[in-house]
């Protein structure tokens, strides 16, 4: 189903976002269950109970049979989770200004809270000047930057299939061969463990996501 084009920000999702599937439905990412509290030690010096409870009769209703666990394949199904496809964000935006809308696309995930290494950003044309800089010192310093995951990782549609999976990915589609944003955009998917962020040609975009995703 086609995405409706968002305005150019980031909105409170980007720190907690809530997953969307394939079918456009927004499902709330489930919350944390807090577990069972522990029970009240009495205060010191005040008496315990003066006589002990009645005992509680139970009725042959009330018993329940127990049942063996399930093991083998069928415990392994019953025991994975079902996992979540990524929330997916659009930003419109020019070939020449998906860069620059990616760019503040970060910046604002990062003021709103996420750390630097949750964040890869994937370009479908020219390279960020940062992966070209980095580049310049060789592809195995490039890459440990990259395995040491502390920081935003920026690369490029060609060889982004080496990156590892990280919370958030942003992708700029800002050019290149259009084979390059058919090849990206299901990659970032893939790799967005819970927000994928489109900069570029919503049109495009939409065509994309709907034939792949």
């Amino acid at each position: 189903m086609p995405l409706i084009p968002e305005e150019p920000q980031i909105h409170e999702s980007a720190q907690g976002p809530r997953a969307t599937p394939a079918s456009g439905r927004t499902v709330p990412t489930p919350r944390p269950v807090p577990g069972p509290r522990p029970a009240a030690h009495p205060r010191p010096g005040r008496p315990g109970p003066l006589r002990p409870a009645p005992p509680v009769q139970h009725t042959p209703r009330d018993v329940a049979v127990a049942k063996p666990a399930p093991s083998g394949p069928a415990a392994a199904v019953a025991a994975a989770p079902a996992a979540a496809a990524p929330q997916i964000q659009l930003i419109p935006a020019s070939a020449e200004g998906a860069l620059d809308a990616a760019e503040e696309a970060v910046d604002l995930l990062l003021e709103s809270g996420r750390a630097p290494g949750d964040v890869l950003v994937i370009t479908t044309g020219a390279q960020h000047p940062w992966a070209a800089h980095e580049l310049s010192f060789g592809e195995a310093s490039y890459w440990a930057q990259h395995d040491a995951g502390d920081d935003v990782f920026y690369t490029d549609a060609a060889v982004a299939s080496r990156a590892a999976t990280r919370p958030v990915v942003v992708v700029a589609v800002n050019g290149g061969a259009e084979t390059a944003t058919v090849d990206a955009l299901p990659l970032a998917h893939a790799r967005a463990g819970a927000l994928l962020i489109v900069c570029g040609d919503p049109q495009q975009i939409n065509s994309v996501l709907a034939a792949s995703i």
